[in-house]
């Protein structure tokens, strides 16, 4: 039996949960994928180096992260047969969680050989549990032209919606860009922070250009910003834009820039979880506010 305190109690955290669901879908951050207008959250997920796992109690924590991830209304999922069994926990996952269907699936080939490709891609669907995947690229350009030929193929047929193109480290920097201007392809991913910028130059002015939407990796450059952090307090600008932490100070410095689509920052940790998901959504720093954002980090950087 349950009393008329507890009942009340009861319908107040769900009217309450109601509502934040629904500030939730008013205030995500949203980005416009120019080949088709899909709009997807500026903040999405990688693997490398947390998701390659197979124990039991490692899983029980992973699935804390993706439900933390769908909480914050994120959708876009990237992995790769190259990070190991990050694939196969998604998939297992997923299905655990039974949101097999509710996400936007991305990875990518990477191998030589039409076959190997083809073979590799068709792996890549049994151990992430997909029926078509949203994405597919060609990670790093390894045999770029045979692999983009059968993705192109793909796309026709329906068994792929968008493809694409990756790379990171500014490795191939100048064949990402002919490649760019010369195929149709649907995004790219590459290694971008407010650390590294070269991107600014040529690849984000270019991708927004040719319509091409832009997937973000190393958007903490593997963990080093923070260091460079270390001890030092958010500035005045960070609650201007609604950045409670450096993460998300980071997150918003990015996603500021109007060529990006999507950021993919990987973590094992609910917590760093949470904290990314809360830029996905309030405010995007403007022009002014992004160049302090810069200032500051290059005046902390400096007294190193």
């Amino acid at each position: 039996m349950v009393n008329r305190r507890q009942f009340l109690l009861t319908i107040t955290a769900l009217l309450s949960e109601l509502v934040s669901s629904e500030n939730l879908k008013q205030k995500l951050l949203l980005r416009e994928i120019p080949s088709s207008g899909e709009r997807i959250p500026v903040i999405g997920m990688g693997t490398s180096g947390t998701f390659d796992s197979r124990s039991d109690e490692k899983l029980g924590q992973l699935v804390k992260v993706l439900n933390a991830f769908f909480i914050g209304g994120g959708r876009v999922i990237d992995s790769s047969p190259m990070y190991g069994n990050a694939e196969s926990t998604i998939g297992k996952l997923l299905n655990q969680l039974g949101r097999s269907d509710q996400y936007f699936a991305a990875t990518k080939v990477w191998t030589k050989g039409k076959k190997e490709g083809i073979e590799q891609m068709l792996l890549s669907e049994e151990r992430m549990n997909v029926k078509t995947f949203d994405l597919i690229a060609v990670h790093n350009l390894v045999d770029w032209k045979i692999h983009l030929s059968t993705l192109k193929k793909w796309k026709e047929l329906g068994k792929v919606r968008y493809i694409g193109i990756t790379t990171s480290h500014g490795r191939y920097r100048s064949e990402l860009l002919n490649i760019m201007r010369t195929e149709e392809i649907d995004f790219i991913q590459f290694s971008y922070n407010i650390e590294d910028r070269d991107a600014e130059h040529n690849i984000l002015p270019l991708a927004r250009e040719r319509g091409i939407a832009t997937m973000i990796n190393r958007p903490f450059k593997r963990g080093s910003l923070f260091e460079t952090i270390q001890g030092q307090s958010l500035p005045e600008v960070a609650k201007e834009v609604g950045a409670h932490s450096w993460g998300q100070y980071f997150l918003k410095f990015i996603l500021a820039n109007p060529a990006v689509t999507n950021i993919i920052p990987a973590t094992s940790k609910r917590g760093h979880m949470i904290d990314n998901m809360q830029a996905n959504t309030g405010i995007v720093p403007n022009a002014s506010q992004r160049q302090e954002m810069l200032d500051v980090f290059i005046h902390i950087k400096n007294k190193l």
